[in-house]
């Protein structure tokens, strides 16, 4: 039984994949290597290191073809599969379309054998033991790329327990590469402060200015892991500490393992208050780092996903030239376009007027025109009916060429604009690139606005922050007054996330560390139903599908496959 955990918990092929062809190196001969050999050694450790780079999702497909967005109440996917399932509330430890756990420890144990400290080194004497100034300098220029590689093999195993520990809770926390010999009984899952303080302590430890993460790279390495990532990720970690949801098992309704999902002394106001203000730090350290980063608001909203140099994006995903997103969402109606996630009336509702206040159906104008006067960010991320897409208007109503009575239409009377390249020409199977985001300094903005105003309202620095999305070119909303009370405040910046961040995989998790959840994912999904007129479209809002969450979502269930095995000891997720 110990060979089935094994191949659970760490899967050999990471294994196979890592060390194959390293023993093929002549290891007799390493003191004697020719540079030619040293090269081939040293590129095929680069090869190693940048392949722990793959391991990281890219959140356009994360259910099936579809976008999590269509598992919260930003979206509905029009096709039936994995986000039904979460939505109808039928999924458990045995079926989770969102259960990532195998992929993550895969992930990790791939870099525990590249951090594998018995490992031998790369053989560079060719070059140490050569004066000539190139062959110093190139010696020197290695050495030091080895070493960050290491780093950022650290940063990719953070990082991948944070996607782990916000689903689960606490989780093992492993720093070797597992064997078949290991005694599994023995391991038991680590608290949810020892998660986060290994996280944590990763990222400090990769941010120290003389011996960190580099905070840029040239040309020919952008995309890979920086000092400002260390510092966001941190960001994001302790501002979920700080959450509802890290310092409450009032919930759990007397789980006998709460240091598995709380944190202790939640219910301390104190402790909450330095928790608060550890968040705002973080966040404010990255926010420092801009100048030397170069990190500020791009200038175009709308290329956000379609660009790989923006002076806003901190830590990103680039995908080959592909048009595969395009195909899965272009409305329907369109040669090859599939109409896939199509955007909420609820996430709709949510982009306030041009005046800073909010979209009322109950106010006939709103309701006769209510893409008219909205904020800008609405346009730019949802396409709504008689939006111009590519050289025509779409006609969402039914009987229009993107409506009702097309198969596979939406049902919400909406589709998906972000991160769409609309002028892509699927007939002809042209591609482009595309950037799955997972930090920009607009988040870090807005965790730091929200941390603040939970430890010191009435800061000043807080209307700045949160106000700051809303400042960019082309977007150009009213900025938040610094009047606002701290409930009101906390709800403005709430909301201002869900509509900065949409489609970003941010909403799914907010709403969970918030605990907000069991009110904004038990609404109903909502969409419109257009009727056109002689003069004027008339607008209705309407229920599109029943949702459902209970409050053991809040975690997902440890896999049952786990907990089925042979000497494994461990207390399922509360409630489940």
């Amino acid at each position: 039984m110990k060979n089935k955990l094994y191949n659970i918990v760490i899967s050999g092929l990471a294994a196979i994949f890592l060390c194959s062809c390293y023993d093929s190196l002549d290891r007799e001969l390493r003191t004697t290597l020719t540079k030619e050999q040293v090269e081939k050694e040293y590129e095929y450790t680069r090869y190693q290191a940048m392949s722990l780079y793959t391991d990281l999702e890219e959140g356009f497909f994360a259910l099936g073809n579809a976008m999590r967005a269509s598992a919260c109440d930003e979206a509905e996917y029009t096709y039936k599969g994995g986000a039904e399932t979460f939505n109808s509330g039928s999924w458990n430890a045995f079926n989770n379309p969102d259960d990532v756990w195998a992929q993550y420890f895969k992930a990790i144990r791939k870099v525990n054998v590249y951090l594998d400290p018995n490992k031998k080194p790369v053989n560079l004497d060719a070059y140490k033991n050569d004066p000539s100034e190139n062959s110093q300098a190139i010696y020197k220029t290695r050495m030091e790329e080895i070493a960050n590689w290491s780093r950022e093999a650290r940063f990719l195993r953070a990082f991948y327990y944070f996607e782990l520990i916000k689903r689960y809770g606490g989780v093992p926390l492993f720093t070797e590469a597992l064997n078949l010999d290991t005694d599994f009984g023995t391991i038991q899952r680590n608290s949810l402060e020892d998660c986060i303080k290994f996280i944590v302590d990763e990222c400090d430890d990769l941010s120290d200015d003389e011996n960190g993460l580099p905070v840029t790279y040239d040309e020919d390495n952008l995309g890979r892991v920086t000092k400002g990532a260390a510092l966001a990720l941190k960001s994001r970690v302790l501002l979920y500490a700080a959450s509802d949801l890290w310092n409450n098992q009032a919930w759990t309704g007397g789980y006998a393992h709460p240091e598995l999902i709380s944190l202790p002394n939640g219910d301390n106001p104190e402790i909450r208050k330095e928790r608060w203000k550890a968040a705002a730090d973080a966040a404010k350290a990255v926010i420092d780092l801009s100048g030397e980063a170069g990190y500020n608001l791009g200038s175009n909203y709308a290329s956000l996903g379609k660009t790989f140099e923006d002076p806003e994006l901190i830590m990103v995903r680039r995908s080959w030239a592909k048009n595969d997103f395009e195909r899965l969402n272009f409305p329907i109606g369109y040669p090859n376009g599939e109409g896939g996630i199509t955007p909420s009336q609820n996430l709709v509702d949510a982009y306030e007027m041009t005046d800073g206040s909010s979209f009322d159906w109950n106010n006939n104008r709103h309701k006769s025109e209510p893409y008219f006067n909205r904020d800008p960010r609405l346009a730019m991320t949802i396409y709504t009916n008689e939006a111009a897409f590519k050289d025509t208007h779409l006609e969402c109503w039914a009987g229009g060429k993107n409506g009702k009575g097309v198969a596979n239409a939406t049902t919400t009377g909406y589709y998906l604009h972000k991160f769409i390249d609309e002028d892509l020409d699927l007939a002809q199977g042209r591609t482009s690139i595309h950037t799955w985001i997972f930090f920009r300094i607009s988040e870090m903005y807005l965790n730091y606005a929200e941390a603040l105003n939970e430890y010191d309202p009435g800061n000043a620095d807080i209307a700045i922050y949160a106000s700051k999305t809303r400042g960019r070119n082309g977007v150009n909303m009213p900025p938040f007054p610094s009047t606002l009370s701290q409930t009101e405040m906390r709800e403005k910046i709430r909301n201002e996330r869900r509509v900065e961040l949409a489609f970003e995989d941010h909403r799914m998790w907010d709403v969970r560390r918030w605990m907000t959840a069991e009110r904004d994912l038990n609404e109903p999904l909502y969409g419109v139903e257009i009727t056109p007129g002689l003069i004027s479209m008339k607008y209705e809002k309407i229920e599109v599908e029943k949702r459902v969450f209970e409050k053991k979502m809040y975690f997902y269930p440890i896999p049952q496959t786990m907990l089925s095995t042979e000497g494994v000891d461990w207390p399922q997720n509360p409630l489940w």
